[in-house]
């Protein structure tokens, strides 16, 4: 496919005429694979952006089903969606956004070695799990594979963004969470107000979009190196400076002469 339809031209107009994106990289869009594990409250705003936005082939996975707690802040369900394989009805929605993205829909927990698969597929994978384990072992693979990894959090008011591209000399998501941190932390046991989530689901979409694109060099401050901390009762952002750490069991020195 080297030009746009005019049915493609007229979905995707309003993001053509930004001379970011252009019939070329709407074209680039569409020729992109995305890995997005998780299909809770961040992938309900991910995946109708990356949809709508013409991203080719997008790959989502959950293993849990739709329950009636989960409808205030997973927008993209419906109430007779409750009981479904939360992958399988996030398809479904997504379908009637955009028919002509390809969705893989996967309904169970992916053992490391199936997970390695798909993110060595990806362009670009999103972290939208809800628990430390999952994510660490998401770090793990994607810097295995130097996959870049857009990575979200949100709990009560507040919320963590943060981009992973494993380009030389920046962290990864173990350089800045240890193993020891709360694997508790989630909406289950803490709450969480559903504007939140969707603040940083949205922030989560747009980076990805971006690094499809290429519009940020990896590695580049717009992208890597910061950890946005977002705290919805004052509106306010702060962004922390995240380093390297020489002895991080992922991405350390260590860790890489083991590999060579």
């Amino acid at each position: 496919m080297n030009t746009l339809s005019d049915s493609d031209f007229l979905r995707y107009q309003r993001q053509v005429a930004l001379p970011e994106v252009g019939e070329e990289g709407q074209l680039k869009l569409a020729l992109s694979r995305v890995l997005i594990i998780g299909c809770g409250g961040l992938a309900s705003v991910v995946t109708p952006y990356l949809s709508g936005a013409g991203v080719g082939s997008l790959v989502i996975v959950d293993d849990d089903e739709v329950s009636i707690s989960n409808l205030h802040r997973q927008v993209v369900f419906r109430a007779n969606d409750i009981g479904e394989n939360k992958a399988v009805a996030m398809k479904s929605q997504l379908a009637s956004i955009n028919p002509n993205v390809r969705v893989r829909a996967i309904d169970h927990r992916l053992s490391e070695e199936q997970l390695s698969l798909e993110v060595m597929m990806a362009d670009i994978v999103v972290d939208c799990t809800d628990n430390f384990s999952t994510r660490q072992l998401i770090n793990k693979i994607c810097f295995h594979h130097k996959t870049m990894l857009v990575s979200g959090a949100a709990n009560g008011f507040d919320g963590q963004f943060s981009v992973y591209s494993y380009s030389e000399g920046t962290a990864c998501y173990r350089c800045v969470y240890s193993e020891e941190s709360d694997v508790n932390a989630n909406c289950s046991s803490r709450g969480v107000l559903g504007p939140t989530v969707g603040v940083i689901a949205s922030l989560q979409a747009l980076e990805t979009i971006k690094g499809l694109l290429k519009l940020s060099a990896p590695g580049s401050p717009q992208s890597t190196h910061k950890l946005l901390i977002f705290n919805g009762r004052s509106l306010t952002s702060d962004y922390l400076l995240i380093t390297k750490d020489p002895e991080c069991p992922v991405c350390g020195k260590e860790q890489r002469s083991h590999e060579s």
